[in-house]
């Protein structure tokens, strides 16, 4: 499945990515409304994965903009009070009769965004908060259908038929996901089973250096840094990956640089693009890649 995608990301400043074919918007940072510009009224859901101003304050403007009869759904961490703040703030600010609906979820819940597509919400540890609360979340897309089981492999199409007929879709396939699109959101590298077999893999990398004095400076929120994101690549299965949220105290030179010198280093097999910071991406995928 070929995926446009447009997006936005630079550390403190904005987040923010629309997947164009599936309607589908991963944090809404500022500039969002002028970044995809008429294709807002093509989002049908925008999955925010923390309370961070740099994801979400984009929504007031897009909201107003585009928000009508309940569309779109914005999903947000359930633990996280920014988001009823906000969406009393944003009702009282514009109180048109047609607005967005606002949904908190939690971690491991799946929400359906369209024919066969589930949009998974996963745990990460960005925020430091008890196991059971969700105030920081990645997601995962993920495209169902049916796979004819192993023992009738060798069956004519009529005799699949002729079972379908006399049992039923369940007795003949199962039903299997692939991964279409991994979304990190900001997380440190907990897990590297957790982006293991993504079809494509936005990641987080803000430092290039590996260096906590960095990482916790200003929050004591825990971001990724190009090092450890690589060494993970080296250890799982991606098809692409395209690295985000690099700190504005880097250039586009020293990024692509330091992203080569470790793909050799780690031995990674995958093509990568990157967000430049302070730069819009129209479709990140049909650059070329900045290695493999």
């Amino acid at each position: 499945m070929n995926l446009t995608i447009m997006g936005y990301s630079t550390a403190l400043f904005a987040t923010w990515f629309f997947i164009d074919e599936l309607g589908i918007v991963f944090d809404a940072g500022d500039g969002l409304s002028s970044g995809i510009f008429q294709k807002g009224r093509k989002v049908k859901h925008i999955f925010i994965s923390h309370a961070d101003r740099n994801h979400l304050t984009g929504l007031v403007q897009f909201n107003q903009l585009n928000g009508h009869n309940g569309s779109p759904i914005i999903y947000y961490p359930d633990a996280c009070g920014s988001f009823p703040a906000l969406q009393d703030f944003t009702s009282k600010f514009d109180p048109r009769p047609t607005a967005a609906d606002w949904k908190p979820i939690a971690f491991g819940s799946q929400h359906a965004v369209g024919k066969d597509l589930i949009v998974e919400a996963i745990r990460n540890g960005y925020v430091n908060a008890p196991p059971e609360v969700s105030k920081s979340l990645s997601y995962k897309i993920y495209r169902s259908k049916r796979k004819l089981k192993a023992e009738y492999a060798a069956l004519s199409g009529n005799d699949i038929r002729d079972l379908i007929a006399a049992h039923g879709n369940d007795y003949v396939t199962d039903v299997v996901r692939e991964n279409v699109l991994s979304y990190s959101g900001d997380t440190p590298v907990e897990d590297y089973e957790r982006w293991n077999n993504s079809n494509i893999l936005i990641h987080e990398a803000t430092f290039l250096g590996n260096d906590d004095s960095l990482k916790h400076a200003s929050t004591k929120n825990k971001h990724s840094d190009l090092s450890e994101v690589m060494e993970m690549l080296a250890n799982i299965k991606v098809n692409k990956v395209i690295l985000s949220h690099f700190s504005p105290r880097y250039h586009q030179e020293e990024i692509d640089a330091e992203i080569k010198r470790l793909a050799r280093h780690f031995n990674v097999r995958v093509p990568i693009f990157r967000m430049i910071p302070g730069q819009i991406h129209k479709n990140i995928l049909s650059e070329n890649p900045v290695f493999g």
